[in-house]
């Protein structure tokens, strides 16, 4: 589980960063637009506050794989992934201008949630092994 901490820590900080400082550059990199008002861009800022907040959880989890604390973490984060994905095919699929730069986004989330779920189902059978 150290090896996708690591990267979702980095990730998820470097993304964090840029909405807490331009959460307008960032909407336009996906989505082709921008927040229009004060109340998006203080969302977009909050976004990117939750998403610092998951990285540094996942930098701290890194070197402890076998606590409850972070299966729950794991676990937190591959709900975060799917959703994160099914959202953003959704805004993909119903605007009528998709960029690569979403649909990248979109491949790695699928990719980190994919993950996810194997070191989940290996760490099941390693239960189940040991019974």
């Amino acid at each position: 589980m150290k090896k996708i901490f690591i990267l979702t820590a980095l990730i998820e900080s470097v993304t964090g960063l840029i909405l807490l400082i331009s959460p307008s550059f960032l909407t336009f990199v996906l989505l082709g637009s921008s927040p229009d008002s004060n109340a998006g861009l203080l969302l977009g800022r909050i976004a990117g506050t939750a998403l610092l907040s998951l990285g540094i959880a996942c930098w701290l989890a890194r070197k402890d794989e076998k606590s409850e604390a972070v299966k729950g973490i794991a676990a937190a984060l591959l709900l975060y992934n799917i959703v994160v994905a099914a959202l953003l095919t959704y805004a993909g699929l119903s605007s009528g201008q998709s960029k690569l730069s979403l649909w990248l986004v979109v491949v790695v989330h699928l990719f980190l949630a994919i993950w996810l779920i194997k070191i989940f189902m290996d760490g099941n059978h390693a239960i189940k092994e040991q019974v």
